[in-house]
């Protein structure tokens, strides 16, 4: 079954719509940030740069760590970029653009967000970096999508709903990690649930001046505790990435760097120190 040109958008030179990255450009081993300056952060530390490109706020590079070809790209802020950089990734490992058809076999890229993030419990200090095992989404991008749970993502979703059911108007989405990812890339860094949040201010707690909906959201999620699991911090894309690598085959880790401490009202004064120890050790552990 062919996909429709509405369905699936690609450009004269062969590119896929928003990205406009080709097929071949595209290497199995993905690096998501969400800052756009934040992908020659990263490929600085490649030993050989293939190439650049970009688009909007999606900047892509495409390299080497020693044998090792990776690509880094930027989603700009929010799960709304996510669902435009999840599914076009996925076009461009899975899709044969000539005949517009669903490949035999199908490829299983290793996605690797670096972000950063504000932790909600005290003793999760600014300049952690920490690894999500669970991303649970307080937007409404799955609404949209068929996934299913696994058993033990089930039960905890439905301890979540319970915490959250006074919330008339949110209904969370909850997804797991890829165990591989976390217990390689992950290993030995700080682990929690990630609560991704539909926008910055109110969404997230914050309070400037207009008025918040719901009142204590920070002292609401850092409340939430299910045996061995708890909410460790706050952002705005990893339940996203998870949910749809999911739903799409992929496997997905989101690396926080921890810049804020919701409940002490600080933030880090050096926030690109962080930041930079985030991206090595992940290059180091690719």
């Amino acid at each position: 079954m062919k996909i429709a040109e509405s369905d699936l958008i690609i450009n004269p030179d062969g590119s896929i719509y928003h990205l406009n990255l080709l097929p071949e450009d595209v290497a199995e081993t993905v690096i998501t940030v969400g800052d756009p300056d934040r992908v020659g952060e990263v490929s600085k530390h490649f030993d050989r740069i293939e190439f650049k490109k970009g688009k909007r706020e999606f900047i892509t590079h495409t390299g080497f760590v020693g044998q090792k070809r990776i690509t880094v790209l930027s989603t700009g802020i929010g799960t709304d970029n996510i669902d435009i950089v999840l599914n076009e990734l996925d076009a461009l490992v899975n899709i044969d653009f000539h005949t517009r058809e669903v490949k035999t076999n199908l490829t299983s890229l290793n996605i690797i967000r670096i972000g950063t993030s504000g932790a909600v419990q005290p003793d999760v200090p600014m300049g952690t970096i920490l690894a999500s095992s669970f991303g649970l989404g307080m937007d409404a991008l799955m609404n949209y999508y068929i996934h299913e749970l696994a058993g033990d993502e089930r039960s905890l979703l439905d301890e979540v709903k319970t915490h959250f059911a006074h919330l008339k108007n949110i209904h969370p989405y909850l997804t797991s990690a890829n165990d591989v990812l976390l217990n390689t890339i992950g290993k030995d860094m700080e682990k929690g649930i990630t609560v991704t949040a539909p926008g910055f201010y109110a969404p997230q707690g914050r309070q400037v001046r207009a008025k918040n909906a719901v009142s204590n959201f920070i002292g609401l999620i850092n409340s939430f505790k299910s045996n061995h699991n708890r909410i460790t911090n706050l952002e705005m894309e990893t339940a996203g990435i998870y949910a749809l690598a999911k739903v799409l085959g992929h496997k997905a880790l989101s690396v926080n760097a921890i810049l804020a401490s919701r409940v002490k009202l600080e933030f880090s004064q050096n926030p690109n120190k962080i930041v930079e120890q985030a991206i090595k050790m992940v290059l180091e552990r690719i």
